[in-house]
């Protein structure tokens, strides 16, 4: 008898061989982070006390990846010793982490592409991340497929992770957006057009023979683009094959769509579940560490597989104190909801950390504020400093009584003041010091040229940065005559990635038409760019337009869309159907209808509000109705898709001020904020916003119940901040000096009872 055939034992050996890779490209390209990144590289900077590089390697190993090449071009012995001591490194951890020095001539991920090519360092299909990655996405899943896929279509050379989200989501960039045009069935990315924030882009260009040849497509522009791409052995070649690929979505995405040679397909895997972000530039920064505060990251949160191997605790409003008890907090200071302090960081009598996070070994002076803002490990912020939604590197020392505006950025190892006044948006790094020939260290080998242009224009500058500083002052930056407007890192468009700036002064001007000051108001209100996002169409089939005035959807089918939203939740609510399974059937109807995801999320909030039962006389009947309904139903807002608690509670107000459950709005506002459905930040946001005041409206009984609406937030926002006082007050007394109060449970019983007298004092106001 003739020996078995091995051929299908030794291939499925093969695949059980063949080692997950992953590419980290350290290096960002980019000039954002400037002066945090001139000694350091942005890999390196910390979110939430630990580097963003660990954070990375988090993510892929959640993915099971077993090879990783990290790419380094800029401080590479820093990158190789941080690598060193992460617990990836250690034997045991299954995972090969190999840093790759680069050229110093690459200066694109482009070239950074092609050197991976020239030393053939991988062997099959690879994970590509950017070293500023944070998620907890299940890539592996995404690999699966991926390589299934490449079965049937060997042309399937890349896939490309998304995310869906609302227009104005926070971790949405609106400098670096794209206009997706997908295959409905096969999810397959057949246009890719890159949007800017300045210039403004009000339509996206689409080949009419895409829309031939595909009949049922998806034009979205509501992707979160989460820089993840399962690539095949083949794409490095192709960018050694055209020197003129230096992004990897600008160019080489495009150039392959476009490409009547190539003939290669690129997919999308639009992610249902999960978190996916990258930190590039430092408005995300901000927008990520507090999603991080928030938890959206879990597994990957402070108190729980924190990538830097701290100890948290989690304290109720989502605070987070170092469990190696050498935090010190005196008596009166206080620490609001979502912060982050680290070990060893002392926090003086009278001194406020709101809404921050605190590295270790820090000092915070008596009286001091920290409002929003990002302190590195080793900082010293003396007596009477106000820090205001500003980045400060490590081993800064701020003396007494001297103020930083927002939007600042302050390099590691600065002295400003005493009584000194950084204005809004100010750059600070620490003057270089004298060297010797010969005494040179790695960090001279990588120094910046444009810190030394930096310096040497000291002369002309005039900020007064107290008599004990080291500091010289960056100049703002100005537009260059050479600049290239449609350049994606052009001064204007930059601002639309700053910290603390909202550009509402450039938001779809024309050009030459906007203010020139450098550092415009700007405030937490809507801008007109926000206004005009908000009404893009988030999904078509047949407009090709992105003017909010070029209404998408016919209002024939809206309305049949809504009445059948109305009947799937109906049937829901009657049969007891599980929350999971009426967001399922809820996003096929989305799909088959076309319609944006907002139009989904105001048809469930108006479901909901209505199933809520008025109950004569009110009272504490009335709340348990309230807190039955949303307790059951509430976690359906949210799982439909892109979460945008704003545009929820928008909605909320909308409907209410149309319903005769307005009397009800501020319960049902509390109950969705008890059952964490909306957060503090985003009532507030909605708060700020000039629509939710009735602003521009014309006057009408709805605009006076919207008005209505936004007065009874307005209460409960004074009892966010009076509340905040009082738990602050009580938390400094139970700590005292680091202690942790015994009797948890009291307290826990006494914020409940307040929330109670919220919801009380809600209805009375109604």
């Amino acid at each position: 008898m003739a020996p078995k055939s091995a051929v299908g034992n030794e291939k499925l050996l093969d695949d059980q061989a063949e080692v997950l890779q992953a590419v980290i490209l350290a290096d960002s390209f980019n000039k954002r982070f400037r002066p945090l990144t001139t000694r350091k590289p942005r890999c390196l900077l910390p979110i939430c006390n630990a580097p963003l590089l660990d954070w990375t390697l988090e993510s892929l190993a959640l993915a099971g990846v077993q090879e990783i090449f990290v790419i380094c071009r800029s401080h590479p012995e820093q990158i190789k010793a941080k690598i060193a001591e992460s617990r990836w490194s250690k034997p045991g951890s299954g995972i090969k982490i190999v840093p790759i020095l680069t050229a110093k001539e690459t200066f694109s991920p482009g070239d950074a592409m092609r050197d991976i090519y020239t030393r053939g360092l991988v062997t099959g299909d690879f994970v590509l991340v950017m070293g500023d990655l944070v998620s907890n996405i299940r890539i592996d899943e995404v690999v699966k497929v991926h390589k299934e896929r490449r079965k049937t279509n060997k042309d399937a050379i890349m896939t490309m992770v998304v995310k869906e989200s609302g227009a104005k989501h926070r971790t949405r960039s609106k400098a670096d957006s794209a206009v997706f045009v997908l295959d409905s069935e096969t999810s397959e990315c057949l246009h890719f057009e890159s949007m800017m924030g300045y210039p403004p882009s009000t339509m996206a260009s689409i080949p009419r023979e895409i829309l031939a040849t595909h009949p049922d497509v998806e034009i979205r522009n509501d992707f979160i683009d989460c820089s993840i791409d399962i690539c095949s052995v083949e794409v490095p070649s192709l960018f050694q094959d055209n020197f003129d690929y230096l992004d990897i979505r600008r160019d080489f995405v495009h150039g392959v769509l476009t490409s009547d040679l190539l003939m290669k397909n690129i997919y999308c895997y639009v992610a249902k579940e999960g978190y996916a972000a990258r930190v590039q530039d430092t408005k995300s920064y901000e927008s990520i560490s507090k999603d991080i505060l928030s938890r959206w990251t879990f597994p990957l949160v402070p108190d729980n597989n924190h990538p830097a191997g701290h100890l948290y605790e989690h304290i109720r409003g989502n605070k987070y104190i170092d469990k190696d008890g050498t935090v010190i907090l005196a008596r009166t200071s206080t620490v609001g909801n979502k912060c982050l302090i680290g070990s060893s960081t002392r926090v003086s009598d009278n001194a406020q950390i709101i809404s921050s996070v605190v590295g270790r070994d820090c000092f915070i002076g008596a009286g001091a504020i920290i409002d929003n803002s990002y302190i590195f490990s080793g900082t010293r912020i003396g007596p009477g400093c106000v820090i205001e939604r500003s980045i400060i590197g490590s081993n800064v020392d701020i003396k007494e009584n001297t103020r930083i505006d927002r939007g600042s950025l302050v390099g590691d190892g600065v002295i400003i003041g005493p009584n000194a006044h950084l204005k809004a948006f100010g750059r600070l790094s620490k003057k270089r010091e004298t060297k010797t020939t010969g005494d040179e260290s790695e960090a001279d080998e990588y120094a910046d040229s444009e810190e030394e242009e930096v310096e040497s224009a000291q002369d002309s500058i005039t900020v007064d940065l107290g008599t004990a500083s080291n500091a010289i002052v960056w100049p703002p930056n100005a537009p260059d005559e050479d600049e290239d407007s449609e350049d994606v890192e052009n001064v204007k468009n930059q601002r639309f990635m700053r910290l603390g700036d909202s550009a509402s002064d450039l938001a779809f001007s024309d050009p030459g038409s906007e203010s020139s000051g450098e550092e415009s108001e700007s405030s937490d209100e809507d801008s007109d760019f926000d206004k005009h996002v908000d009404n893009l169409p988030t999904s078509s089939a047949t407009s090709l337009s992105l003017d909010p005035n070029d209404s998408s959807t016919d209002a024939i089918a809206e309305s049949e869309f809504r009445n059948e939203v109305k009947l799937s939740l109906e049937r829901a609510f009657a049969e007891g159907h599980s929350v999971d399974n009426a967001a399922v059937e809820l996003k096929t109807l989305r799909m088959a209808s076309n319609v944006p995801l907002s139009r989904v999320r105001e048809s469930v909030v108006s479901a909901i509000v209505e199933r809520i039962k008025i109950i004569d006389g009110g009272g504490v009947t009335q709340r348990q109705e309230i807190a039955n309904v949303v307790s059951r139903w509430g976690p359906l807002i949210n799982k439909i898709g892109g979460v945008d608690m704003v545009e929820t509670v928008t909605a909320l107000q909308a409907h209410c001020a149309s319903s005769e459950r307005l009397p009800l709005f501020g319960q049902i506002l509390a109950a969705l904020y008890q059952d964490d459905i909306i957060e503090e930040d985003d009532i507030r946001e909605w708060h700020q916003a000039a629509t939710s005041q009735g602003l521009g409206l014309s006057p009408s009984v709805r605009t006076d119940n919207i008005k209505k609406c936004w007065e009874i937030g307005s209460r409960m926002i004074q009892q966010f901040d009076e509340q905040s006082d009082d738990s602050e007050n009580e938390s400094g007394e139970e700590e005292g000096e680091g202690t942790e109060d015994e009797d948890e449970e009291g307290g826990e019983e006494s914020d409940s009872s307040a929330d109670e007298d919220d919801e009380e004092e809600y209805e009375e106001d109604e």
